[in-house]
């Protein structure tokens, strides 16, 4: 997606919504082009200012905090207006490329169950609402942008999505997040660690209670995504 935008070196690059910089430094390595990452969020930009510089890329990639009313900030409840806060800003010619989370045609509003699994990706993850591809679609062209190219990349790939996610999926690289990683984590690690460093206020309060809620929006994506939900 990434190179289909970006056809020569010497382009200055809009990260909107850039959090700690993961996909900003990926782009910067194989394209040469100078990225300035948008956030909201200072501690987030104090840390990938740290990744940037561990990656060796803190000459070409820099940040910029906007305040939280700004309309094209990450996850915004408005698509259209986070599309034509953009599209306001974009080079003309130039072109805007993005990823947005969708809900699949297989999602019934009217099945509690999937509007209680599509609630949790929400919260765990959080989202606004989960727009349909075709709401996506139409809030670019209203926008004012032309669609050139769009693809339900979860549908194409051979592996899926939620795999690294999948607590009975036994894999020393993501033990972690397997029952077994899980069950240390929660019984050892919080018993010997969360709670000592909460009490001595070195951890913030309710480093416990959000392991649990990262557990549950795991487990909700999986859900998700065996039910081709988005």
């Amino acid at each position: 997606m990434t190179l289909s935008c970006l056809n020569s070196q010497g382009h200055h690059v809009l990260d909107v919504g850039c959090g700690i910089g993961g996909p900003l430094r990926e782009i910067a390595r194989f394209s040469g082009t100078l990225i300035t990452g948008v956030n909201n969020n200072g501690y987030q930009i104090s840390r990938g200012e740290e990744f940037n510089r561990m990656a060796g890329v803190d000459k070409t990639c820099n940040y910029v905090k906007v305040g939280k009313s700004n309309s094209w900030e990450s996850h915004s409840v408005s698509a259209r207006d986070c599309y034509k806060e953009i599209y306001r800003v974009l080079k003309p010619g130039q072109c805007f490329a993005a990823y947005e989370w969708c809900i699949t045609e297989s999602f019934d509003p009217l099945n509690q169950e999937h509007y209680r699994i599509k609630g949790e990706v929400e919260l765990g993850n959080g989202l606004p609402d989960i727009r349909s591809m075709d709401e996506c679609l139409e809030a670019l062209q209203l926008a004012g942008f032309e669609v050139i190219w769009e693809k339900d990349v979860a549908v194409a790939s051979s592996i899926p999505w939620y795999l690294p996610l999948d607590k009975n999926q036994f894999s020393l690289s993501s033990f972690q997040v397997t029952a077994v990683g899980r069950f240390i984590t929660r019984n050892m690690a919080q018993e010997f660690w969360s709670k000592p460093l909460e009490f001595l206020h070195l951890a913030p309060d309710g480093s416990q209670r959000v392991q649990t809620f990262l557990e549950k929006a795991a487990d909700a994506l999986v859900e998700d995504g065996r039910e081709i939900l988005s």
